[in-house]
């Protein structure tokens, strides 16, 4: 990968381990705080990549609360198990009362 792929995919974690348990946010909601509104495919890589580098991946999902990268996680079920570990309800990969539990990295006082 090229050096500024890794410095963004550094910046998406950054991002990542500010969702405060039992919230979520979505690949594009980070994108867009990173100045990058049309990356979130590469927000969704970089979370791909975040195995070992303590990043809570499993907190963000597609834009209407979709677990769509739940497929990149060991075990059949692990980002949903993580996810309603933390008090989010999902039925059928969708996280329910979506609204309600969505962090906006752009309205967070402590994303910097």
């Amino acid at each position: 990968m090229k050096p500024e792929t890794l410095n963004f995919f550094d910046k998406v974690y950054e991002v990542a381990r500010q969702i405060p348990y039992g919230r979520v946010t979505s690949y594009g909601a980070i994108a867009n705080y990173l100045g990058a509104k049309r990356s979130s495919r590469m927000v969704g890589y970089a979370m791909n990549c975040s195995h070992g580098k303590d990043v809570p991946a499993h907190r963000v999902v597609n834009r209407i609360g979709l677990l769509t990268g739940k497929h990149h996680f060991e075990g059949t079920n692990l980002m949903q198990q993580l996810l309603e570990s933390e008090g989010i309800i999902i039925i059928d990969n969708q996280i329910q009362e979506f609204e309600s539990v969505f962090w906006d990295p752009s309205l967070s006082s402590k994303a910097q």
